[in-house]
C-alpha cells in the first residue's frame, strides 16, 4: 500500500513539477516521461542542483541534465540509469525521482518528506504565480557594484520578497520581508533606473532595466509594505 500511495503522490507531482520558466514547449506530462524528450532547462538559468538545491562549482559539483526531465542536477543526484523509450529503451542517465518513477525501485536515500524552510521555494514554482517577477541588481552599500538576481513576490506570499540567483534555482538565497518599508523613487543616474527600500537605518537599493519596471516595482513594493495583499483592498483604500 505504501508503495502505491508513493507512485499516485508522484504522478501528481509530475503533472505540475517537470516543467520551467522561459521554455517554448508546454510541461511534460506524466505519461510522456521517458516517451518523449524533454524540453532540457538552461545551464545558466540555475546556480544550484534543482534537486539537492546545493550550489554548483566548477571542480566538485558540474552540473548535468536529467535525460527524462531535462531538470539541471548535480553528479550525486544525477547517478542513476534508466531506459528511455524515446531514445530506443537505451539505459540514460536520470535524476533520483525520475529513476524512481520510470523503475519503480526505491533508494535509500529520500528526501520527499523534508520539511522545506522559508527559503525553500522554487523560482519557476513561485513565479508562476506571483504579483511581479523579473530581473534586478541590488546594489551594496556603497552603490557602487551589486548583485544581479531574480526577484519575485509571490501571491501566496505577498508581504516577503524572495531573492533568487537564477530564473530557475529551486532556492532563494535572501528574503526581504517588505512590511513597514517605505518606497522612495531615486533620480536617474548614468541610465541607471533607481529606487530604494528604506526602514529605519535599512536600505536596500535596486536598479531596474527600464522606468517602466522600476515603477511597476515601486507600486508592487508599496502595496505590500503597506499589507495589501489583494487588489480589491487597494480599490477600497482608494475609494475611501
Amino acid at each position: 500500500q505504501d508503495a502505491i500511495d508513493r507512485k499516485e503522490k508522484r504522478n501528481e507531482t509530475f503533472k505540475t513539477a517537470v516543467h520551467g520558466l522561459e521554455t517554448d514547449t508546454p510541461a511534460l506530462k506524466t505519461e510522456e516521461l521517458g516517451r518523449r524528450a524533454p524540453q532540457w532547462v538552461r545551464d545558466n538559468l540555475v546556480t544550484m542542483c534543482m534537486r539537492c538545491k546545493e550550489p554548483f562549482n566548477a571542480i566538485t559539483r558540474r552540473r548535468h541534465h536529467c535525460r527524462a526531465c531535462g531538470y539541471v542536477v548535480c553528479a550525486r543526484c544525477s547517478d542513476y540509469k534508466a531506459e528511455l523509450q524515446y531514445d530506443g529503451n537505451r539505459p540514460n542517465r536520470v535524476c533520483q525521482e525520475c529513476y524512481i518513477f520510470l523503475t519503480g525501485h526505491t533508494v535509500l536515500e529520500d528526501r520527499e518528506g523534508k520539511h522545506r524552510g522559508i527559503l525553500e521555494k522554487g523560482a519557476a514554482e513561485i513565479s508562476s504565480r506571483s504579483l511581479l517577477c523579473s530581473s534586478l541588481q541590488l546594489l551594496d552599500k556603497n552603490g557602487k557594484g551589486g548583485t544581479r538576481g531574480w526577484f519575485v513576490i509571490p501571491q501566496d506570499d505577498p508581504l516577503v520578497l524572495y531573492i533568487y540567483a537564477a530564473p530557475q534555482d529551486v532556492r532563494a538565497h535572501t528574503s526581504i520581508p517588505l512590511l513597514g518599508y517605505q518606497v522612495r523613487d531615486m533620480p536617474q543616474s548614468e541610465s541607471r533606473h533607481l529606487f530604494q527600500l528604506v526602514q529605519s537605518r535599512q536600505v536596500f537599493t535596486f536598479v531596474a532595466d527600464t522606468e517602466e519596471l522600476k515603477q511597476r516595482w515601486m507600486k508592487a513594493m508599496a502595496r505590500s509594505a503597506a499589507g495589501i495583499t489583494h487588489p480589491e483592498e487597494e480599490e477600497e483604500d482608494a475609494g475611501l
